[in-house]
């Protein structure tokens, strides 16, 4: 197993987080070598220059945590994210359309997002504790046709955030042409080393200074 700070973005998505959380957040994350740091959009610009003499990459969040917005939203946040210094893009899917089985519209917005960042990663949260088991397929099926590079379980603002089941049913799906990220409710060591044995390739956790230093 590779180093498990390697796996982890040290996350900080409250809406109350404040400019001074997020650079001890980016302190953090070059302190233990986190692989990213998790900022809402209006904190990346700060992240960037916390981070820029550093390996510590930009996520941001897309249409968090509803993915209610539009498509035309969606598009416009995600370019904003990467001008600001983003690396990575985390984006919910629209639920809704998704259970209305309006996969042709759930697909094209993946697909207009990945087009708008380009060579930058794309992360697809399907929000698994939502959805039927078929609908989690689904959604799988359609970021992998859509051209992301991950899909990832959880916001952390559902009912609950990752399980081993949802893990071993998303990479059924996905096989090894996609990343998975698995996120919400990661919060120890004995937990992360389950998700990553399991085959995730990216944990999310407000916790990983604790996950890094727990024996």
């Amino acid at each position: 197993m590779k180093n498990i700070a390697s796996y982890i973005d040290h996350t900080l998505l409250r809406p109350t987080a404040t400019p001074d959380e997020i650079k001890e957040l980016c302190k953090e994350a070059e302190e233990h070598s986190f692989y990213a740091v998790c900022v809402q959009g209006q904190y990346v610009d700060l992240a960037e220059k916390c981070l820029q003499k550093t390996n510590v990459k930009i996520a941001a969040v897309v249409g968090f945590p509803l993915g209610a917005n539009s498509m035309k939203t969606k598009v416009y946040e995600a370019k904003q994210a990467i001008l600001d210094g983003a690396d990575e893009i985390d984006m919910v899917i629209s639920l809704g359309l998704l259970k209305a089985r309006e996969y042709d519209m759930v697909r094209d917005e993946i697909e207009q997002i990945k087009q708008a960042i380009g060579k930058h990663v794309l992360k697809v949260i399907i929000e698994t504790c939502s959805l039927t088991n078929e609908e989690k397929e689904m959604a799988c099926q359609l970021a992998y046709e859509a051209g992301a590079d991950f899909v990832k379980t959880s916001t952390g603002y559902g009912n609950h955030g990752a399980t081993l089941t949802d893990i071993e049913l998303m990479r059924n799906v996905v096989g090894d042409k996609m990343k998975i990220k698995a996120s919400g409710g990661i919060r120890d060591r004995k937990t992360a080393e389950q998700y990553i044995a399991a085959g995730v390739d990216r944990i999310g956790t407000s916790s990983g200074v604790k996950i890094v230093t727990d024996k």
